[in-house]
């Protein structure tokens, strides 16, 4: 059976039908891709890098496998000598690229690809759909941990989430940016994030009362006890856990919190907490979810709610308030020559470029430049070597060590842009007169 998720099949027709055209044309010299932003969602000062990873991975594996061939052969969509070709393709260019977690705002590479045209083009759609949907989660989980950078964030998306590979993408991402935890159990075994959980409203209904639910789920979980008290009256399922706590801990098992998943979390967690705090439970913690984003989650947080912690599901695990990037990929130089598209309101940077970061004197984001790769200009650079001749030109970083850089950046970010409204300015990204001098001089050539 075919690999999705590998599977060189997983693109768009047109992919295919220019790579034949590109053979049978013998259009094979080197190409320039760039994946980037143009703009930026209304909702978003900033965005955050993610993917690499599953790209490097895809990149370095590519191939077309017997069966895949078959397949198109048997399409009768192509020509037997296109089919030959393809046994024979694997992807030997390079990749520049910035980390993952890196901040980076539009019209900014944080991916290019040099290598044959042929080569170049394949993987257009797959790198697309790999970098977008980590980007949009990474950058959304980016704005809940800046507004609620002293509470555990929990990712608890995975059953809206777009199918599989998007449920782990999105944990993954979420991670990345800051999450503390995801509720997906896969993603723990593949990517080592820590999982947690708590208990379901059935439990609770499938006992023929609260507390007896409470006390199986306790005892079935002694170390890790978290009771779900709104099942039915939340105020009363807080007394109920004061009265259990002495009966679980004379029998060695210490609760460690509560969740309250529906009702209005504020009001509740508060009038929660000084039950738990009266009661002799005062190192119980509280836990919170139910149709939380960064927009709620700051509500609560301003408001000085009570809670040690969030799940966060459906609208981080969707991006609910901007659930696609205009993001592209595409070629800026083939053959030696500078290229670029003039198409209204999608017009392109020509050349290989780099981006040149600035920090004012406190370390914070100043503004970038958006240079030509060969060009000297002041700054630190963000696009860096990933891969040569096809293969990885290093072990990738742990994902706790992509995790501790992202914090890193997000630190960097300059107060206005941490809000979740539209910075009054936006940040600045500038374009060196070298790269504007040389985009009048391609669109003098192709005039």
């Amino acid at each position: 059976m075919i690999d999705a998720q590998r599977s060189p099949l997983l693109t768009d027709l047109y992919q295919l039908t220019m790579l034949e055209a590109y053979f049978q044309s013998r259009i094979e010299d080197t190409a320039v891709f760039e994946f980037f932003v143009r703009r930026l969602p209304e909702q978003r000062n900033f965005l955050v890098a993610a993917g690499l990873e599953q790209t490097l991975t895809f990149l370095q594996g590519l191939h077309f496998d017997q069966e895949e061939l078959d397949w198109l052969a048997a399409s009768g969509k192509f020509k037997p000598g296109f089919i030959d070709r393809l046994a024979c393709l694997r992807f030997t260019g390079e990749v520049d690229a910035m980390a993952e977690g890196t901040v980076f705002f539009a019209d900014e590479p944080i991916l290019r690809v040099i290598a044959p045209m042929p080569e170049a083009q394949l993987v257009e759609s797959r790198l697309v759909n790999l970098l977008h949907l980590q980007t949009l989660i990474a950058s959304k989980a980016a704005r809940c941990v800046l507004t609620a950078p002293d509470k555990q964030l929990v990712d608890f998306g995975m059953r809206r989430a777009h199918g599989a590979e998007a449920a782990m993408a999105a944990a993954r991402a979420s991670y990345l940016a800051g999450f503390a935890a995801t509720a997906t159990v896969l993603a723990e075994q593949r990517f080592g994030i820590p999982t947690v959980g708590t208990m379901a409203h059935s439990f609770v209904q499938a006992h023929d009362g609260e507390e007896e639910a409470f006390l199986n789920f306790a005892r079935c979980h002694p170390d890790n006890a978290v009771l779900l008290i709104d099942t039915y009256d939340t105020l009363r399922g807080a007394r109920r856990v004061v009265e259990l706590a002495p009966r679980l801990a004379a029998e060695g098992i210490a609760l460690r919190g509560v969740r309250i998943d529906s009702g209005d979390l504020g009001a509740l967690s508060r009038e929660v907490r000084k039950i738990l705090d009266t009661g002799g439970c005062a190192a119980l913690k509280i836990f919170l979810s139910g149709n939380l984003d960064e927009f709620r989650l700051d509500e609560l947080v301003r408001a000085q709610t009570p809670a040690d912690g969030f799940g966060i599901g459906t609208h981080l695990d969707v991006s609910e308030d901007a659930p696609s990037l205009d993001c592209v990929y595409k070629l800026q130089e083939y053959a030696g020559m500078p290229r670029r598209k003039r198409s209204s309101g999608k017009a392109t940077w020509p050349g290989r470029k780099q981006v040149f970061r600035h920090l004012d004197g406190a370390g914070r984001l100043s503004r970038d430049v958006l240079g030509l790769l060969d060009e000297e200009s002041p700054g630190q650079t963000l696009l860096h070597p990933v891969m040569r001749g096809g293969e990885r030109l290093r072990a990738a970083p742990a994902l706790a060590q992509s995790r501790e850089y992202c914090a890193q950046q997000l630190a960097t970010l300059p107060e206005p842009l941490r809000g979740l409204h539209p910075a009054r300015t936006p940040y600045p990204v500038g374009v060196s007169d070298a790269l504007a001098a040389l985009a009048s001089r391609v669109d003098a050539a192709f005039a």
